[in-house]
């Protein structure tokens, strides 16, 4: 439904631009930004790793019209070093791209495979109070057959940073099944100052990484790192779970849609809509044809082959089983 806008303050935006990838999704995001959100007076940043000790393949986007078109959408690329991660963990360009972002200004990141909606001015932000996306399965722990449990895995990363383990809790969910626990996608997240939040972040990922509690020595963090760090980033920030209703992001106004096969096989038919919108113009699908998947998803029709497989109301319910669905039938990009 509709969401009434509210007298929301000025914030700025934070998307990754890299080659690649990440640099069409980033027009296809600022584009549903301008057409869906016409009241943002923020900043969008589209913060651009550059080369260097920790980039052996130079991450800067590369295309004069990939860069103009982003500019004409009134994005501003803002450069920014990878001094602990760069190519050895891009995920945590969304930790260290937070030092472009002004000092003291409140700011909501996004992953750039996201659509704008609805208003993002209509979102009841509390900038003291961060949260981040809840629209995430259990990916992690992982657990094996005689180690330690969720509740030893995670409060021993609480311990490790002196917070309160318990309080973090949800205690209307049972012992040791994933939802008790704080865990959110990395998809989305805000606070009132990208310093504060960044600096936080990017300690406690490094420190996760490079000196890890005994209990995590079975576990996976690639790519997990960034999101096993965020719910102590936020938790120690005086943020939660319940910090932001739902139904706004990652509903009525904002869609992380991940990769265009998924989008078009499970999303709302308004996603598809702004998805097809925004990529109409002339000067905009000229850049965009230049991505194979892009190119055959949106113009080719193949999108729509994706969409005729599946019931939008009865979803397999593990992603994996959509991937597979869709690949059987030959129509997998990435």
């Amino acid at each position: 439904m509709a969401r009434k806008a509210s007298k929301q303050a000025n914030f700025n935006i934070m998307i990754v631009g890299h080659k690649g990838r990440l640099q069409y999704e980033a027009i296809l995001f600022a584009a549903s930004l301008r057409a869906n959100s016409p009241d943002f007076k923020g900043r969008l940043i589209v913060a651009e790793p550059q080369p260097g000790k920790n980039w052996w393949d130079d991450p800067r986007i590369k295309q004069d019209d990939v860069r103009a078109t982003l500019e004409s959408l009134g994005a501003e690329i803002i450069p920014f070093e990878s001094p602990y991660f760069g190519q050895h963990y891009p995920y945590a360009n969304k930790i260290e791209g937070l030092a472009a972002l002004p000092e003291g200004e409140p700011f909501v990141f996004f992953d750039t495979d996201t659509l704008v909606t609805g208003d993002l001015m209509s979102v009841p932000f509390d900038f003291d109070r961060p949260s981040a996306s809840r629209r995430v399965e259990g990916t992690w722990p992982t657990l094996e057959l005689y180690g330690p449990g969720y509740t030893e895995i995670w409060k021993s990363l609480y311990n490790k940073f002196e917070l309160d383990f318990e309080s973090s809790l949800d205690l209307s969910q049972p012992d040791e099944y994933w939802r008790r626990y704080l865990y959110f996608n990395a998809g989305f997240f805000y606070y009132k100052c990208p310093k504060l939040f960044g600096e936080r972040f990017l300690k406690y990922a490094h420190d996760i990484k490079w000196d890890m509690p005994s209990e995590l020595v079975c576990q996976s963090l690639d790519p997990w790192l960034d999101q096993v760090a965020l719910p102590l980033v936020i938790h120690s920030l005086g943020g939660g779970r319940d910090a932001l209703p739902e139904g706004y992001l990652d509903g009525d106004v904002t869609c992380h849609y991940r990769l265009f096969p998924l989008l078009y096989a499970r999303e709302s038919d308004r996603v598809v809509e702004v998805l097809e919108e925004v990529a109409s113009p002339n000067k905009i699908k000229k850049v965009l044809k230049q991505y194979e998947p892009m190119k055959r998803m949106i113009y080719q029709g193949r999108g729509e082959k994706v969409r005729a497989l599946f019931d939008r109301d009865h979803l397999p319910r593990k992603e994996q089983a959509i991937r597979n669905t869709i690949k059987r039938n030959g129509f997998w990009m990435r």
